[in-house]
């Protein structure tokens, strides 16, 4: 066998949005794709805005296409430096920005950056269901740290969960795949918490966080947390997944800032991504710059739609103040059991238990209105049966 024991295991374990993206792959085939309705990727449908495509084609014509620093291009950096000090409430400079290859290729070059072997990484359950693979990668341990009923940070339990092998602490808001934004107190608390633990990095994973909706604002982790870094994309902002793009940016009060940024620089070299994508720096950078975004209203409307749906159900979920997830409790215990009943009736869900928080399922609502009006009818006899 040429694959590795711990891919195989990795396969054989592997992450539960891809199986139901998959299973509905199959699914479409048997009974085309109208009838089926699949909430199980978070793929942004809605299009990128104009401007940027744009941008996209002129810059692609008129830019040098070769090698640039391992970094990105030093305007590309210093123009979003500019744009992140205002976001974040923190000055920053070109120095301070690495752009990475997405904000998974930014996670894994700040672990690679960090963590030696048996290190430890809190993540705030529910989490990404990719951390757990990400941390491993780099010969780290994942160490879950339970969110409170409310379905924010509990600082207890971060607190209960530190060590002295704890390298850092993923943090998400707006949360995949909870919705929920944590407020500026949960930020001020931890700030407090690792005032006088300078070896542990916050790692603020961002990329949903121009996605909010009723007038929230999403705090700066960088203001309040000083020894942490924010890792961040366009993929959902300006719905360019594919493209691979985002940024890191440095906090001030990391320790040995210039070596810091210095394996970071190294990482994104020797991780084999060398640097992100040329054309995308300079249109990611220029997007920031002139307040590009995609339309939050259509995510907003879809929203509201699904809830009304799932409350007609008589299903409760965490509050879905950001991102475009509802997280939902299973009304029976077995949330996998409840994923298999409502396949039944080609609706796709995710299991909690891949986020590391069973008891609940994901439904995504990046999708069309008419398939989230379309699950009704089944999700309604899905209950029916479960509740005779």
């Amino acid at each position: 066998m040429s694959v590795s024991e711990r891919m195989m295991g990795y396969m054989e374990n592997s992450s539960w949005i891809r199986k139901m993206f998959e299973e509905g792959t199959r699914l479409k085939a048997l009974h085309g794709a109208e009838n089926v309705f699949d909430f199980s990727l978070g793929n942004p449908d809605v299009p990128p805005p104009g401007g940027v495509l744009t941008m996209m084609s002129e810059l692609s014509k008129t830019m040098n296409h070769g090698y640039m620093p391992n970094a990105g291009f030093p305007d590309a950096r210093a123009e979003i430096a500019e744009y992140a000090s205002q976001l974040y409430e923190v000055p920053l400079s070109g120095d301070d920005i690495v752009m990475s290859c997405g904000a998974g290729g930014g996670i894994n070059v700040v672990l690679k950056a960090i963590t030696n072997p048996a290190d430890e990484i809190i993540a705030i359950s529910p989490y990404f269901v990719e951390y757990g693979f990400y941390v491993e990668n780099h010969g780290g341990i994942l160490v879950k740290a339970p969110c409170g009923p409310d379905f924010l940070p509990s600082i207890e339990n971060i607190q209960k969960a530190i060590t002295r092998r704890t390298k850092a602490i993923i943090v998400n808001s707006p949360n995949n795949p909870s919705g929920r934004v944590y407020p500026e107190e949960v930020f001020v608390e931890l700030g407090r918490l690792l005032k006088n633990r300078p070896r542990i990095v916050v790692i603020s994973d961002e990329p949903y966080r121009k996605l909010v909706y009723d007038d929230r604002q999403v705090p700066s982790v960088l203001k309040h947390v000083p020894n942490s870094v924010v890792i961040t994309s366009a993929s959902k902002e300006l719905s360019l997944a594919g493209q691979r793009i985002g940024y890191i940016a440095v906090g001030g009060g990391i320790k040995d800032k210039p070596k810091f940024i210095g394996a970071l620089v190294l990482a994104t070299r020797i991780l084999g991504f060398v640097n992100a994508p040329a054309v995308m720096q300079k249109v990611y950078a220029a997007g920031l710059k002139s307040g590009e975004s995609v339309d939050v209203s259509l995510y907003k409307r879809r929203r509201d739609l699904f809830t009304g749906i799932l409350d007609s159900a008589g299903l409760t979920y965490a509050p879905p103040e950001g991102a475009f997830y509802l997280f939902v409790k299973s009304p029976i215990e077995d949330d996998v059991a409840f994923c298999t009943e409502l396949l039944k009736e080609n609706i796709l869900a995710v299991p909690g238990k891949g986020f590391g928080y069973p008891g609940y399922v994901r439904f995504t609502y990046c999708v069309g209105e008419a398939s989230i009006r379309g699950c009704a009818p089944g999700l309604k006899r899905v209950m029916e049966s479960l509740n005779r």
